[in-house]
Formats: structure tokens, sequence, C-alpha cells
């Protein structure tokens, strides 16, 4: 297919699935329940972080999860008193289990006792990795900053706080580990980019949209893959960003909007 022509109709597709009909089965619909940014932000990373299987289980556990913070995970993690977090005890998704669950909930009491967003655990300027006695730095934001600096600091942050539990970091992935960071990458577009279109919801702005690197799974590999929109044998963090550099040759500012055109080929259409 010649480049014009394939841009054309993967533009087509965005429109085609870039709308709020296509996003009832899917994962990212869990956040649209909430209007409360914290909401939004936790219950996103939660369904991002528990994106894997068929997406009907992963969007009940999500319920399930919402159910067992009473309805309201932000005033739940703020407010919790200790003898709370027994009803969670049991929950589990594939190998995402109670342990990573209050790991979860301690890392974002933390934070949100510290910060308004949890943009800001993923900008080095703002916050730096923990010891016991450190608080979190306030430093002005101030160059660049790479999606790929973004997770790789995430990381460490998220796991910084005391006596964190090794097994739950197999649960995020950084640049460092060579990892595609689909889920996270996920997140990223789901928070940043912004359109009229009701799907992403646009409320982080330190990173940026033309930032962004695809969320580079299974379905999306196949069809870039079809469509020899990538070349590298393995898929790793450098196939993600080799897709995103394809893909801002057709538009620079918002490369990740192809997300909707290859993954709805890939699960829809069985392109």
């Amino acid at each position: 297919m010649e480049t014009t022509d394939l841009q054309s109709f993967l533009d087509s597709k965005v429109i085609q699935y870039n709308q709020p009909d296509f996003i009832k089965n899917d994962p990212v619909s869990i956040p649209h329940l909430f209007t409360k940014k914290q909401d939004i932000e936790i219950m996103g990373f939660w369904a991002a972080t528990l994106a894997w299987g068929q997406r009907v289980t992963i969007i009940n556990k999500c319920k399930e999860l919402i159910s067992l913070m009473d309805g309201a995970p932000y005033d739940f993690i703020i407010n919790h008193e200790e003898p709370d977090l027994k009803k969670l005890l049991h929950f589990k998704h594939r190998t995402f289990n109670d342990i990573d669950t209050l790991y979860f909930i301690a890392f974002f009491r933390w934070h949100y006792e510290h910060f308004d967003s949890l943009e800001d655990a993923f900008i080095p300027t703002s916050t730096v990795v923990l010891s016991d006695s450190e608080e979190p730095a306030h430093q002005p934001i101030d160059g660049h900053l790479s999606v790929e600096s973004a997770l790789n600091h995430f990381r460490k942050y998220f796991f910084s706080l005391p006596d964190f539990p090794h097994r739950t970091k197999k649960h995020v992935s950084s640049p460092s580990q060579k990892s595609t960071c689909k889920r996270l990458n996920m997140f990223l577009r789901w928070m940043v980019r912004r359109d009229d279109c009701g799907v992403d919801f646009g409320i982080w702005n330190k990173l940026k949209p033309a930032d962004l690197i695809m969320p580079c799974d299974l379905h999306v590999d196949r069809v870039a893959r079809k469509l020899k929109l990538i070349t590298r044998k393995q898929t790793d963090w450098q196939t993600a960003v080799e897709l995103t550099e394809r893909l801002r040759e057709f538009d620079p500012a918002d490369p990740v909007k192809y997300d909707f055109a290859l993954f709805g080929l890939g699960i829809e259409e069985k392109f």
C-alpha cells in the first residue's frame, strides 16, 4: 500500500473507532465512570494495569475493585482506616493479588497527600525517588521531557516507598527493562490525548500528545507488521518507538491517535 493510501486508510479507521460506541467494551470505559480528576487517574491507572485477558473480565474486575472501595476510589484511598482494607484481601485478577492491591493503595495515598495529580509522579522535576526520610521535591519543570524518561522515573518513584513488595514490580514496567510498556503507554494516552471525540480525557498538560508512544499490544503489533509499519523482529521498547516514528510521519502532533485504527482493525476486523 502506498504511503498516502495507507495514511488515508488509517485516518478513516481513526474516525471509525475513536468514538464513544467503541469504548463500552474497552477498559477505558472504567475511568469514564467518574468525573473527579483523581478518580479518573486512579481507576484509569488500575484499569490499564489489569488490562490483560478478556476485556469483559477486565471491566468486571475493575468494577469489583471500585465496589470494594465504596464506589469512590480517591476518597477511600485518602480516608480509609486499617480495618477498611480487610475486604480487599481477596481481590485478584490473574497474577495481580491482594499484596499488589494494598501496595497500590499505599502508594496512591502517599502520593495524593503530597500532590494533586498523578501526572506529577511521571515528572522527574516534580518528584524525587525517596528514601525513608526524604520529602518530595517541588522544582520548576524546564526543558523537554521524553516519555521514555517519564516512564523510567515513574517506576523508580512508584517503588520508592519503604518495604515495597518485590512481587509487585512485575506489574509496572519501564523502557529500561526493554518492555513495550503497553499498559502505561495506554494509560498516558488516556490522560494526555485531547480531542472532542469523548474517548481520551486530555486532563494532563505537562506531557504532550506529540511525545506519546504507541501502546504496542498483540493486536497493534500484528496489524502494524502486516502494514509494514514495523521492521524490527522482536517486540520491545524500540519496536514501540519505531512504530510511533512511522506514525509521526502521518501526524506529528498526535501519532498515537492511530492506536484506535490499528487496535480496531485487529480486534474488531481481525485484519
